[in-house]
């Protein structure tokens, strides 16, 4: 049987010299299971972890690879703690608001293991910087929640012939595996194509349950350290998928195409995932939030007339809305199913959270013929930062 069909990989780290006293009584626990034993305690030691992003999934995950004994763990994040993070990225705690994400999750992890050596990358990872950043670890989790981030780190993994570990959540819904191009399947065998922009939310827009970051973040722990001391099966060739609202595991299988081309450069992966062309239209079909107050005043004032459209999730109207918008979600609208809804002889302004599905929405109408349409740049987030700053966000 084959590496892919057995998921039996060889241990991927050398073990140490030594555990001190402390570290002996530490991992105890560890040391008297038969399969990770002394041996594999040393390998988790000598052991070196890239996380890109100290986000939902990076929190958990960063905090079992410290307890577990991981010996250096690297941290790629360039944003800042926000309050709304707090309900899921247990990482970081009402104290950190505003700090570095990285920063905040390196002094979780000292004050939970301070003998593991913490990097921080407090960078955007990008084509440029990819390469250099993965060169020093010997594996890498990905929890990020963008399909652009995703096809970098496999690539970037694969040029290099190191394993990465991907995660993924959203709303109920979570996805673990395991890719190693080097001995089966990377992730582009999953997804040969991205899919069509905006057509799967992230978490800002869709919503995740706080508690499934743990369950997904945990199982990729478990297979990093089954991929460092060689033991178990991991979950390369598979995909275990969780639903958490039916309390379900299944297992789907993936394989490696053998027509697929190989990968021998880094790309623009923002391009390649359709990203770019969504901002082509902003400039000449923007209206900031200062002067759709405006507008919405001169509305009420019979001086205007225009329909303001909210492209949201009704949830997300619940939390927090614009005064006389209508709520028409981007599906219905680019799927057609709304276009009767919206006059091409009527103004038309569309909004959503941050600008990227409005801008979505609005490539679309016009690319069918629509003129009189444009959105607020910046979302309902610019909206209740100039005009109603009193509403909340998230």
């Amino acid at each position: 049987m084959t590496t892919q069909e057995t998921g039996q990989l060889p241990p991927l780290v050398e073990p140490a010299p030594a555990l001190s006293k402390d570290e002996t009584e530490r991992y105890s626990r560890h040391l008297i299971i038969p399969e990770v034993g002394m041996i594999g305690q040393l390998r988790l030691k000598n052991a070196k972890v890239l996380v890109i992003g100290a986000g939902g999934l990076g929190s958990p995950a960063m905090l079992y690879l410290a307890a577990a004994g991981v010996g250096r763990i690297g941290i790629v994040d360039d944003d800042e703690v926000e309050v709304s993070n707090l309900q899921r990225q247990v990482i970081h705690g009402v104290a950190d608001l505003g700090r570095s994400k990285a920063a905040s999750a390196r002094d979780s992890i000292l004050a939970l293991n301070p003998g593991v050596d913490v990097v921080l990358h407090e960078v955007r990872l990008d084509s440029g910087n990819a390469l250099e950043i993965f060169a020093g670890y010997d594996v890498i989790l990905d929890g990020t929640d963008n399909f652009a981030t995703r096809y970098l780190v496999n690539d970037a993994a694969a040029l290099l012939g190191k394993p990465y570990v991907w995660g993924s959540i959203l709303r109920f819904d979570g996805q673990v595996s395991v890719f190693w191009d080097a001995y089966g399947p990377n992730y582009r065998d999953l997804y040969p194509e991205a899919p069509p922009p905006g057509s799967v939310p992230s978490c800002a827009e869709g919503g995740v349950l706080g508690v499934l970051c743990a369950q997904i973040g945990s199982v990729m722990v478990n297979e990093a350290i089954k991929l460092i001391t060689g033991i178990g099966q991991t979950l390369l060739g598979r995909v275990l998928v969780f639903n958490a609202l039916q309390m379900s595991w299944r297992e789907l299988k993936v394989r490696k195409d053998p027509a697929a081309e190989p990968i021998t450069r880094l790309v623009d992966y923002e391009a390649f995932c359709g990203v770019a062309s969504t901002r082509e239209v902003d400039s000449d079909h923007a209206v900031d939030a200062r002067t759709l107050s405006r507008m919405l005043a001169e509305r009420d004032a019979g001086k205007r007339d225009f329909q303001l459209i909210d492209v949201r999730e009704p949830g997300e109207y619940e939390v927090v809305n614009i005064p006389g918008a209508v709520m028409i979600p981007k599906g219905r609208i680019l799927s057609g199913e709304a276009l009767d809804d919206l006059p091409r002889e009527q103004d038309l302004v569309f909004h959503c959270k941050s600008g990227g599905r409005s801008s979505e929405v609005l490539e679309n109408l016009l690319a069918q013929g629509y003129t009189r349409v444009s959105h607020l740049d910046g979302g309902i987030l610019a909206w209740v930062r100039d005009v109603e700053p009193a509403k909340p966000v998230y």
